[in-house]
């Protein structure tokens, strides 16, 4: 009987040692809200969980900034990218609640292009290197027709934007508030014909929408993972932007601390050398363990990495500009030239110069962002004492642009500049434009190299400016002050209707154009 209760004493003591040793491994389930791109880690879910004991319930969602995130049932974010999260946090004060968080792999934003375009493309590329600014002057001549995620609602839509967007603005640093005060990715823009609220939807749905697009702009991982889907007619060439690209690291958030144990787990396991192999066979994203050698597609050099923006209102800015990717967006713009005598020589072979340049014969990175493109309605108007000549176009090619040229070339100059009467025209074109397509912007651009001396005055035009109504504030005047225009006076206009002057005397016809582009 002692025995029997001895041998039942050590039974129960042991049970309860081994209760209480136990309980710190006991399986844990953390929720995650995960970028749609991660759905591809689904096989090694299980594995994780049975090497140690952590399970991840995923709930896959395309959420740009992890809106929601915080203060709700999440123990875990995983995005591509926390950036936009990281702002948010700190635009509300809040960046001392910054979470713990660790990059798990890495993967650029690029651009696929099939074959034919590729060639297309590296053949004008005077070193056959490619960069966003050609992507983007293809996109505006028709040549490239691209797909790209949502920037509103997907990190790698976004990711892809801003880096546009900072090769565009041409500082070689991050976006600051006055490089996104004018949208100079309208040409980019018109090229997008395929889209979706993440990129694992675009992904999923260009097999089947091939003749739409002829390029995607998505992570590096997901075009290599759809080259090795057999899906597409041929393989994507992949290009690494020779003006850079935005980085992704897909880091591993932790929300809720009290799960700090179980989140170290899920990080050290990821992490481990023979993990990180087997992430980059199933998903080709780069490791971020430096032991582990990159399978070779991935062993070409990112480049250069752009920086993100430091700022919110900078990202808002940039993706409320951009709008909703599945609507074509078409600008109007009015030019308004001055043809008077004064303008003869060299200030027309500049204005002539300019033109050129934006109808595609620019050939720096600025010229190829402001370009005129396909869709575009122009209006050109040459004036002198009086309207000497005026024509609209949309532009569906090269012949559109030369028709424009034209009347630029045109020798014909007045001996007076009626500026003020000028104007007016301008804005009995610009508000029937208005009324005919309100979702279209319109603007003005006002050129002269003289004071007006001729026509209505500024006075007689501003009641004139008043009576046109609510469509006419919808367009601002963008004064180019030349020559000896009276730049008090231009100001002065740009002000009462909404633009900004810019002076050309300070850089050349060239550059004022360039700049004013894609104000409005």
């Amino acid at each position: 009987m002692k025995r029997r209760a001895l041998t039942a004493c050590l039974t129960l003591t042991l049970l309860a040692a081994l209760t209480s040793c136990g309980g710190g491994d006991e399986d844990v389930t953390l929720r995650v809200l995960a970028s749609p791109e991660l759905a591809d880690l689904e096989p090694l879910l299980g594995d994780l969980k049975d090497d140690t004991g952590v399970e991840l319930d995923m709930d896959y969602r395309a959420t740009a900034d992890l809106s929601g995130a915080r203060g709700s049932s999440y123990d875990l974010a995983w995005p591509a990218s926390d950036r936009s999260f990281l702002l948010r946090l700190q635009d509300k004060g809040e960046r001392a609640a910054r979470p713990e968080s660790t990059p798990i792999m890495r993967s650029p934003v690029v651009v696929g292009l099939t074959p034919r375009t590729a060639d297309t493309l590296t053949a004008r590329a005077p070193d056959g290197r490619l960069s966003w600014a050609d992507i983007a002057d293809a996109a505006a001549d028709g040549t490239v027709r691209f797909g790209m995620a949502d920037p509103r609602s997907s990190d790698t839509g976004r990711a892809a934007l801003v880096g546009v967007a900072t090769a565009a603005a041409g500082t070689g640093s991050a976006l600051r508030e006055q490089d996104v005060s004018c949208d100079r990715l309208r040409g980019f823009r018109s090229g997008q014909t395929l889209t979706g609220a993440s990129s694992r939807e675009l992904i999923a749905a260009y097999p089947g929408h091939q003749g739409e697009a002829n390029a995607l702009i998505a992570h590096e991982s997901e075009l290599l993972s759809l080259n090795a889907s057999k899906k597409l007619r041929e393989p994507l060439r992949i290009v690494h932007p020779d003006d850079g690209m935005v980085l992704s690291d897909f880091p591993l958030l932790l929300l809720d601390t009290d799960e700090r144990g179980a989140y170290r787990k899920v990080v050290d396991w990821l992490l481990k050398d023979d993990v990180q192999r087997e992430l980059m066979r199933r998903t080709w994203r780069r490791p971020v363990n430096q032991d582990v050698t990159p399978a070779e597609p991935l062993r070409e050099a990112v480049g250069n990495a752009l920086s993100y923006p430091d700022r919110l209102s900078i990202v808002e800015r940039l993706v409320a500009d951009y709008g909703d990717p599945a609507s074509a967006t078409t600008d109007q713009v009015v030019f308004l030239l001055d043809f008077s005598g004064s303008m003869r020589g060299e200030r027309i072979a500049g204005l002539r110069a300019a033109f050129a340049g934006l109808s595609g014969a620019d050939p720096t990175s600025t010229g190829k962002f402001a370009r005129f493109y396909r869709g575009e309605h122009l209006t050109v108007v040459r004036f002198g004492g009086r309207v000497l000549q005026e024509r609209t176009v949309t532009v569906r090619g090269d012949g559109d642009l030369r028709a424009l040229g034209k009347v630029v070339a045109a020798g014909s100059f007045d001996d007076s500049t009626a500026v003020w009467s000028a104007l007016d025209r301008g804005y009995r074109i610009a508000t029937d434009a208005v009324r005919e397509a309100p979702e279209r912007p319109v603007a003005i651009v006002l050129m002269t190299d003289g004071e007006s001396n001729a026509g209505i005055s500024y006075a007689e035009f501003l009641r004139r400016y008043e009576r046109l109504g609510a469509d006419a504030r919808e367009v601002p005047t963008f004064p180019v002050h030349f020559g000896e225009a009276d730049a008090a006076a231009l100001d002065k206009a740009a002000r009462a209707t909404g633009g900004r002057m810019v002076d050309a005397n300070a850089s050349s016809l060239s550059d004022a154009f360039k700049e004013i582009r894609g104000c409005h």
